[in-house]
């Protein structure tokens, strides 16, 4: 018997949220489908049910919040299919690891990002312990004025085939951004200063850059840093090493 109440009690409180602003796509089968008074019935039943056992609701707002999460996985995914020739193009993009590697991971991120800086040194291990890997980085500049010009610094590095090096001494450093700044990391690293401030400025770095930010929204990147392993998984946030390896060895099953 309690199993079954609880269970006609979760029901009837989705019924209800789905009638509220917050769940306005639902709104207009909640209004076909009840009359005012099993409207208010359900709401006396779900206020009821609620002194007894507050979790109910957190149990069905992180229901929905699970759906939402997977439609926006599948939506995410879709898009990852049908740019596929975007995500394996090695011509411009920065490839750390294996270019033949077996499993492609990408990932999206801005050097001003905190969480960015926080998983370098996973990228560096995952990199280094799994030889069948191909890392694909695709910086994208959304934090501001500074994320853009170290973008467009970082993207120069790699043109005098000092990205990584670069890279880790820029995202590591903890000074105040500045075009000072970056001369002085960018000597620190050998890099030739002239023609990477040259090459900031250049078209091909502001292409790649558009392409990147055009290929982030595509796919539904809302924050950094993103990955997408194998055109099989999009994870947001600064993932642990667990779950990467997790998400890697995965993809190798299905390919």
């Amino acid at each position: 018997m309690i199993c079954n109440q609880r269970f006609r009690v979760r029901t009837a409180l989705l019924a209800v949220l789905a009638s509220t602003s917050l769940f306005s796509s639902l709104s207009a089968r909640a209004d076909s489908g009840f009359s005012p008074t099993q409207r208010k019935e359900i709401v006396d039943i779900v206020r009821e049910a609620l002194k007894q056992d507050p979790s109910i609701l957190a149990d069905a707002v992180a229901a929905m919040r699970a759906q939402g999460e997977a439609a926006q996985q599948a939506a995410s995914l879709k898009a990852v299919h049908e740019n596929a020739g975007k995500f394996s193009a090695t011509t411009t993009d920065v490839v750390l690891g294996n270019p033949q590697g077996s499993v492609t991971v990408v990932e999206f991120y801005d050097p001003r990002c905190p969480y960015c800086r926080k998983v370098l040194p996973v990228i560096d291990r995952l990199v280094a312990e799994d030889p069948n890997l191909r890392f694909v980085e695709k910086v994208i500049p959304v934090l501001g004025p500074n994320s853009q010009l170290e973008a467009q610094a970082l993207l120069a590095a790699a043109r005098q085939n000092a990205y990584l090096r670069f890279q880790h001494a820029l995202m590591l450093d903890s000074q105040p951004p500045s075009i000072d700044r970056i001369r002085s990391i960018a000597r620190s690293v050998g890099l030739d200063v002239a023609t990477l401030e040259k090459d900031m400025k250049g078209a091909d770095v502001t292409s790649l850059l558009n392409e990147n930010l055009e290929l982030a929204r595509k796919v539904g990147v809302d924050g950094t840093p993103t990955f997408i392993i194998g055109e099989k998984t999009v994870i947001p946030g600064a993932a642990s090493e667990a779950d990467l390896k997790a998400a890697i060895a995965a993809a190798r099953k299905t390919k």
